[in-house]
């Protein structure tokens, strides 16, 4: 593929990623209206995980169970559990959008993480990114510790960032080692299945309504926002420095307080403002060197995906 052509490609992929994930915040904040968080979040993170199957047959090559078992487990914990679980309850407990901003601290936090165990070279602009990003969050912050928004929530939107980007971190270490697209589909389903246990114990089940906008919303969150956008996340994070791929994501919060705003009539506050305003700051610095993306071929890969 001639360098034009890729970097088209490439626009094509981060744009439609971009809208998967920007979405994914309201029409999680509208399926919560309709089933427990935990049933959801399992329901939508299993289901993400099957509909990952079929490619993973198609174009991951053979499946080696006992060698992909143990990446499985840890990344289920990261990605599905600790990700996919505090995500939905902090989108139950906050407005979608506000859930949005704090989660993307996780590209400020894949810059540290990088550097640490990826042998990434933490520049000026990278360290500056991230004391804004830091800076950022304790502007938000502040309204749960005033109480005029769940403190709760905030905690479970930041550790929903760690999770994601521990597991970031993890998977850009093996994917050169195991089937990307089987790792991704076994840890999701595996993961959607502890949650789905978690809730038979602490939720009850005759709490969900079974409409037709709660399986559009499931279907939809899960097929989209789950299988196709983690192919895409991690397809272009293999083309570049983990912590400069991941800084392109800077507009997913943005576009979803914006659709929020516009589908669920949530408000936006002068603290969202400038702790967002901030945040998106720290992932421009992170992410203003990068430049090049023409030259960046695809590299060799030994998994078939």
């Amino acid at each position: 593929m001639s360098g034009n052509r890729f970097f088209r490609f490439f626009l094509f992929m981060y744009g439609l990623l971009i809208l998967s994930w920007s979405s994914a915040f309201p029409a999680v904040k509208v399926g919560l209206s309709y089933a427990p968080p935990l049933f959801f979040a399992g329901l939508r993170t299993l289901l993400g995980g099957l509909f990952l199957v079929l490619p993973a047959c198609l174009w991951g090559g053979a499946v080696n169970a006992r060698r992909l078992l143990p990446h499985w487990l840890w990344l289920s914990v990261f990605l599905a559990i600790l990700f996919f679980g505090l995500q939905t309850f902090s989108v139950y407990y906050l407005p979608s959008g506000l859930t949005a901003v704090l989660i993307y601290l996780q590209p400020i936090l894949v810059g540290w993480l990088a550097h640490h165990w990826l042998g990434e070279r933490l520049t000026w602009n990278k360290t500056i990114g991230l004391l804004l990003g830091f800076a950022g969050v304790l502007v938000v912050g502040w309204e749960g510790v005033a109480g005029s928004l769940s403190m709760a929530g905030i905690l479970f939107g930041l550790g929903a960032a760690v999770g994601w980007a521990v597991g970031t971190i993890y998977v850009k270490r093996v994917q050169r080692q195991v089937s990307l697209l089987w790792l991704l589909a076994g840890q999701f389903v595996i993961g959607g299945c502890v949650l789905l246990g978690l809730s038979a114990v602490f939720e009850n089940w005759s709490h969900v309504s079974w409409t037709g906008t709660f399986w559009f919303t499931l279907l939809y969150t899960s097929a989209v926002c789950i299988s196709l956008a983690w192919v895409l996340y991690f397809a272009v994070m293999e083309r570049g420095e983990a912590s400069r791929m991941a800084a392109n994501m800077f507009l997913v919060p943005l576009v979803s307080v914006l659709l929020g705003v516009m589908f669920l009539k949530e408000t936006v506050s002068l603290f969202l403002l400038m702790g967002g305003g901030l945040i998106v700051a720290g992932i421009f610095l992170v992410n203003r060197q990068f430049s090049g993306v023409t030259s960046q071929q695809p590299a060799a890969r030994q998994d078939g995906v």
